[in-house]
């Protein structure tokens, strides 16, 4: 079962992206759960990240 986290800059109209972090990296829109969610592998989420830095 996937731990959904919310980022920490998050404002409370729920604006915001969710990820569950492990071997596979599950992202997510707060407003829309139910639409379902991304999965890229945690090597593509690491690259992803260090490209937006």
């Amino acid at each position: 079962m996937a731990v959904w986290r919310k980022s920490s800059h998050s404002g409370e109209n729920y604006s915001c992206v969710e990820v569950a972090l492990g071997p596979v990296v599950g992202v997510r829109d707060t407003k829309a759960r139910q639409s379902g969610h991304l999965t890229v592998s945690a090597r593509a989420w690491r690259a992803a990240l260090e490209r937006l830095r």
